[in-house]
């Protein structure tokens, strides 16, 4: 399978084209959106600020790139900040930034005594997840993050599917990952999550 790592000035790229490396995928770092829509996968990683974030992808076409992929039902997996800058908005110190609303919600601080949260975490996965198929309930993967989604906000349409929403806790409830259709993602990071994350990773690329 050919993955494509978007660069947009964001994101541990190189632990992540590694890390899909060792699971058996070939993988291309780049911004250039032509293999960007054209592989059989892409994937949007990202650190630090959301607004930072949505600069970054915007100054490729990023959010343009996500969305005809996933008109056309191709898979997309957000990591990080790539997982809440495809939230409707952001907001950091007062500042609230558009996302690209592939889904409605906040990403928002977390309320929580000590942040960020920073280290291993359990999940709490729905029934039916294809992400974590395979992997025990008390598995743990590493989270690094201040900001998070601590409401779902999508209303069930009662014709499509209904996302698969997993939630992690730390002071807070907060998503921890979705799975809707051709969009996954995950608030952790499963590149630095070792042979959980190598497994949920290769559940992704399974269903490419």
């Amino acid at each position: 399978m050919r993955v494509v790592v978007l660069d947009y000035g964001s994101g541990n790229l190189r632990s992540v084209e590694r890390a899909l490396q060792r699971v058996g995928a070939e993988v291309e770092v780049t911004a250039d959106r032509h293999a960007a829509l054209n592989a059989d996968g892409l994937v949007v990683p990202g650190v630090g600020a959301f607004a930072a974030c949505m600069r970054g992808l915007k100054s490729v076409q990023g959010h343009r790139t996500v969305g005809r992929r996933l008109a056309g039902g191709r898979p997309v997996l957000g990591i990080c900040v790539g997982m809440q800058i495809l939230f409707e908005r952001g907001i950091e110190h007062g500042e609230e930034t558009e996302g690209c609303d592939e889904w409605p919600g906040t990403v928002e601080r977390l309320e929580a005594d000590v942040v960020p949260h920073m280290g291993w975490n359990k999940v709490r996965v729905p029934d039916g997840s294809q992400l974590f198929a395979g992997l025990d309930a008390d598995t743990r993967f590493y989270f690094v993050h201040s900001y998070g989604v601590r409401k779902w906000e999508l209303e069930d349409s009662g014709t499509l599917a209904a996302p698969l929403v997993t939630w992690a806790n730390h002071g807070c409830d907060f998503v921890a990952a979705v799975e809707n259709g051709a969009l996954s993602a995950t608030q952790f990071h499963p590149e630095k999550s070792g042979d959980a994350g190598a497994h949920l990773l290769r559940n992704w690329l399974k269903s490419l």
